[in-house]
């Protein structure tokens, strides 16, 4: 009988020590149906390590093992590269400090890999609203992410590290994966973008959600305004060719303002929703001249 596979579940941390003790208790409760064992990497991001104390109370009490590493250095790059440098197993899975999933997640992943002999499975990210959001937010659907049906083949747009399981094999090339430059945010993109390259292929699998917990400070409108800011600016990072990026923005700002007025008027989700894309444009103009007010993907997360 050939021994099973392992997988590590990797999870990059900051200052949410609550949230994190959250996901910890929900991977001890994980199905394996005994077709894979599975450790947990917790990086901690923090150089006062937040992260410490809630890591070492369920070291005491996991069946699971757990490794705690501490990337002092507030890079969310650097973070994933250490903890792809201390993940043990045939395989690598990322989930965020402020996700958790339900039983079946891993196996479900899992199984799609398997099933579709592909390199990397991504699975949905669903909205959990700690409070009761405003009417605005809901009718504007803020937090809704795309879906696909499972066996969906993905462009690397489409692709992000909030709930993925990746083959070992994807990492197999020396040096640093997740590009340090882009240390606040935008690294998982650039990842998948260059992987894509080398033709990997990565899959969707809608039976494998975990879900995002949105505290009521995330529908703030100049939160959602510096989200979508930080949006356009990796997303001038990757583009191919920046000048015609930017120009096709400035007629975007141009439209969305010349509209924002009579949406205001036909409803403020719609004016919001708007108002967004305009600040994802806005964020790639900015950036290509140089000014860039939103520097830390965690302070927004």
């Amino acid at each position: 009988m050939s021994p099973r596979h392992h997988m590590c579940v990797c999870i990059c941390t900051f200052k949410r020590p609550e949230l994190l003790g959250r996901l910890l208790a929900k991977l001890q409760t994980l199905e394996t149906e005994d077709l894979f064992d599975y450790s947990i990497v917790i990086v901690d991001n923090d150089q006062t390590e937040s992260a410490r104390q809630t890591v070492q109370s369920w070291k005491q009490q996991s069946h699971i093992a757990l490794a705690y590493y501490v990337e002092p250095e507030q890079n969310i790059a650097r973070a994933r590269n250490k903890a792809v440098e201390n993940a043990k197993g045939d395989y690598i899975s990322f989930i965020d400090d402020d996700e958790y999933p339900d039983e079946h997640w891993l196996l479900n992943l899992y199984k799609a890999l398997m099933w579709h002999q592909t390199d990397g499975v991504l699975g949905p990210v669903l909205p959990h609203f700690e409070a009761e959001p405003p009417t605005w937010v809901m009718k504007g659907h803020f937090f809704d992410r795309p879906m696909h049906q499972t066996g969906h083949v993905l462009e690397w747009k489409e692709c992000r590290t909030g709930n993925v399981l990746l083959k070992r094999t994807v990492f197999t090339e020396s040096g640093e994966w997740f590009d340090p430059k882009l240390g606040s945010g935008g690294e998982d993109r650039d990842f998948f973008r260059k992987k894509i390259q080398q033709g990997f292929t990565f899959i969707w699998c809608n039976e494998a959600p975990v879900f995002e917990s949105i505290p009521a400070r995330r529908w703030n409108r100049v939160v959602l305004l510096k989200r979508a800011f930080l949006r356009g600016k990796m997303a001038l990072y990757a583009a191919k060719s920046k000048p015609p990026t930017v120009l096709r923005s400035l007629a975007a700002i141009f439209a969305y303002t010349l509209f924002l007025p009579f949406l205001f008027i036909l409803g403020h989700h719609l004016f919001m929703r708007y108002l967004v894309k305009d600040f994802d444009h806005i964020g790639k103009v900015m950036t290509f001249i140089g000014f860039d007010f939103v520097k830390e993907k965690y302070v927004i997360s």
